[in-house]
């Protein structure tokens, strides 16, 4: 038979049904499960697969691979894989797919599974169970016959291809005989020569070499042998040996298995005390098979097979030996979930041990404590996260697996009890009961998923780590959720905001409210200080004025403490506004002021805003001025009257009023104005020295002759000038009609009013007028000149 591509790989399927999965209408159909190839061969995996006909969204594959590893949702496309590189081909194509893998190596052996991925959130489908490749190697099988011969035979634990043609090697060399080429056999009578084979026209196929020694050999079925405690195990082999040795034919004489020597002496197992009653030999012709019952761990040894001939030197002892390894069934159940879709529910379990188990056996599952026959695997539709299910071997219930279950509500608990203060190191610990191990996940509430780890680690926690949070807890059969954990980081005050209330114009007399907020834990006590100066401590940070005044204004700020530290507050500035204050009022000079002259009133108030300023006459509708001073530059008398000045923001306003008065004089009332200042000196003067006159005469009268007076007033003076004192006459007269008016020194009055209010007080200033009619020329004139009124009036 030719080797054909098709046939490449010389692969043997050893289950040709197909397995079919579905859900939901996601298919994959694999034509066989199992497939066994040789080692340097090449193996073809074929499948097929199908997924729901929809219209709306129309369902389109983006992706196909193959793979055997995957971890946490992640698969490990067979192209990618390290291990595989080079050495894989895919061809998919109309829904179908196949994996070609060349070169095969034993490390090959693995479960192959088709996956593919659609344009859909979640349509992504791995089609169950896969394919089991078994890669094997050939070897060089040896029989003996009793003539002295040696059969060798090319044999694989998987099953050729029908008439296959091998290859044979002798010591490294092709045998190029045609009675040994493309045979699967041979025989040979030489000693001590390595044989190999493989299949012809695939070198990589080649076996391990085969030394024939001189006819003395022992062959053991396996040399690693797994079995249970308590249980019993069976170790054979088959032996050879030389038919005749120098002319006399060959008997055995004993058989013994051992596991101990000291030099030369072999201890026969049946006589040892550790396995009296409990072992047992089967041996005919070449074959020899030892069996242990009742198993122990302590039996977990190398045992080896030995015969002894009738011939001194015939003694032989198979080597390298058998293995036993003894040990507790160790079953655990393996859960695999499905993850085609969120609405696929399907879980299925599966029993597994620590060694293969014998052909076909029975399985017991358990299903909470209730026991249910069953086989290797056992598949649920649907899973109660209330049930737990457990599995054994029939004949070895007592050695019954851990139970798998969901998880139990989560527990969570904090690495220290104390308070939490900002900057500490925290950590969370989630912690379930699952079997299978449970996958934690971290949540702050309200947020989205932190980690996925059984731990959350606050490295250095700050405040705004405060909140609640809840970890999760899944495997493969179900998801718990834990109650909230709440953390509350204590932290010293951040820095204040300070605010006003109300945020508009501060007006006195209104209610004001400063408030001062930190954050903080625990809680801040706050202090208020305007300019340093403490005003109030107290919980609330709230400062109220009920009725706040121009004497609040000023810049304050708080400060905000607990235990853990203190902070200041930004500085806060508080403007009261007011209505003006009653204005104050004054003219300017405050001398005598001539007709033609200029005069200033003037008009202050206190306010905030600042006031402005407008002077009204009494009687006048419209406004005399604007400013807080009035310029009247050229008084004239109809100037006179009440004038008031009005001060106002836009918070209120006030006026004052003040009075200009009239009062007339003669002309030269200027210079008058100084002699009114001395008359009732200068008249007292002349009084005085008119009294000194008289009393002069009267004394010179009495000293003469009775009668006897002077002819008169001029003769007396010329007579006797020198009994004379200087003596000053003066006279003064005043006009009946006054005509022009000086306006003299305005000062304002006590009372304050509006415009249409009534003054209730009004003070005058002397005024005076100088007549405008032409001074005469005779000193009669002259001396009526010297007038002077000097009058304050007030209005009573």
């Amino acid at each position: 038979m030719s080797l054909t591509p098709a046939a490449s790989g010389f692969v043997i399927l050893l289950l040709v049904v197909p397995v079919v999965q579905t859900q939901y209408g996601w298919l994959v159909t694999y034509p066989s499960t199992n497939i066994c190839a040789v080692k340097g061969s090449t193996v073809t995996i074929n499948c097929s697969y199908t997924h729901p006909s929809t219209t709306n969204p129309v369902i389109e594959v983006q992706k196909t691979l193959w793979f055997v590893k995957a971890s946490n949702n992640v698969y490990v496309d067979l192209r990618t894989d390290p291990d595989y590189s080079g050495r894989v081909d895919y061809r998919c194509e109309n829904h179908q797919c196949s994996l070609t893998i060349r070169d095969l190596r034993l490390s090959d052996s693995a479960v192959y599974k088709f996956r593919f991925i659609t344009n859909l959130e979640h349509g992504r489908y791995t089609g169950q169970p896969g394919v089991t490749v078994s890669v094997t190697a050939l070897r060089v099988q040896l029989s003996r016959s009793l003539h002295n011969s040696v059969r060798l035979s090319c044999q694989s634990s998987c099953p050729l291809p029908d008439h296959p043609k091998y290859t044979w090697y002798k010591n490294g060399q092709i045998q190029t005989d045609t009675q040994n080429y493309y045979t699967n056999d041979i025989w040979t009578t030489t000693p001590a020569d390595s044989y190999s084979c493989a299949l012809t026209g695939h070198d990589n196929t080649r076996s391990a070499s085969v030394v024939v020694h001189d006819l003395w050999d022992v062959t053991y079925t396996s040399t690693q042998i797994c079995a249970f405690k308590g249980s019993t195990v069976n170790i054979s082999c088959t032996y050879r040996y030389p038919a005749r040795i120098n002319g006399i034919d060959t008997a055995v004489q004993q058989t013994l298995w051992f596991t101990k020597n000291e030099g030369d002496t072999y201890m026969d197992l049946k006589t040892e005390h550790d396995y009296r009653d409990r072992v047992h030999y089967h041996c005919k012709e070449n074959d020899c098979t030892l069996t242990i019952s009742d198993l122990r761990e302590s039996d977990s040894a190398v045992y080896k097979f030995r015969f002894i001939t009738n011939h001194n030197t015939g003694k032989y002892t198979g080597r390298p030996g058998v293995s036993l390894s003894v040990t507790d069934p160790q079953l655990q159940v393996h859960v695999r979930r499905s993850t085609v879709n969120q609405f696929s529910t399907w879980i299925e379990l599966m029993c597994g041990t620590n060694c293969p188990v014998p052909d076909h056996p029975k399985y017991i599952w358990y299903k909470n404590e209730q026991a249910v026959e069953g086989e290797e695997y056992f598949h649920l539709d649907t899973f109660n996260t209330a049930d737990t299910y457990a599995c054994s071997i029939k004949g070895f219930e007592k050695f019954r697996s851990p139970p798998v279950y969901a998880p139990k509500v989560p527990s969570v608990s904090a690495s220290s009890s104390a308070e939490i203060v900002e900057g500490s190191s925290v950590t969370l610990t989630c912690s379930s009961d699952s079997n299978p191990a449970a996958n934690y996940t971290w949540y702050k509430k309200n947020q989205t998923e932190i980690n996925k780890e059984p731990q959350l680690v606050f490295r250095s926690i700050q405040s705004s780590d405060s909140g609640q949070y809840y970890c999760t807890a899944e495997n493969e059969l179900g998801r718990r959720r834990s109650e909230d954990f709440t953390i509350g980081v204590m932290y010293a005050p951040k820095v204040p905001s300070v605010s006003v209330s109300p945020s508009a114009e501060i007006v006195e007399g209104r209610s004001v409210n400063l408030s001062c907020h930190s954050d903080a834990n625990p809680a801040a006590n706050y202090t208020w200080y305007k300019e340093n100066i403490t005003l109030q401590r107290g919980h609330s940070g709230i400062l109220h004025f009920s009725s706040v005044s121009p004497e609040d204004k000023g810049t304050y700020y708080c400060k905000s403490e607990n235990k853990y530290g203190q902070i200041n507050s930004t500085l806060l500035s508080i403007n009261v506004q007011y209505s003006p204050r009653f204005p104050s009022v004054s003219v300017s000079p405050s001398a005598e002021i001539m007709e033609g002259s200029s005069v200033n009133l003037s008009c202050h108030s206190d306010a905030n805003p600042p006031a402005n300023y407008t002077w009204y006459k009494e009687n006048e509708d419209s406004p005399k001025a604007s400013g807080n001073i009035f310029t009247i530059t050229d008084f004239r008398p109809e100037h006179s009257g009440n004038y008031y000045c009005e001060a106002k923001n836009n918070v209120g306003r006030h006026n004052n009023t003040l009075q200009l008065a009239v009062v007339a004089v003669f002309p030269g009332a200027r210079e008058l104005a100084v002699i009114g200042t001395i008359l009732p000196v200068l008249l007292a003067v002349i009084l005085f020295f008119v009294y000194m006159l008289i009393r002069k005469k009267t004394t010179s009268k009495r000293s003469s002759e009775p009668g006897d007076r002077p002819a008169n007033t001029e003769q007396v003076q010329h007579s006797q000038p020198e009994e004379q004192d200087d003596l000053y006459y003066g006279s003064f007269r005043f006009p009946k009609n006054l005509t022009d008016p000086i306006y003299y020194n305005i000062n304002p009055v006590r009372a304050q009013r509006r415009k249409d209010q009534q003054d209730e007080s009004v003070e005058y200033s002397t005024v005076k007028f100088g007549s405008t009619a032409p001074r005469a020329t005779s000193q009669e004139t002259v001396e009526d000149s010297a007038t002077l009124y000097s009058t304050i009036n007030k209005i009573p």
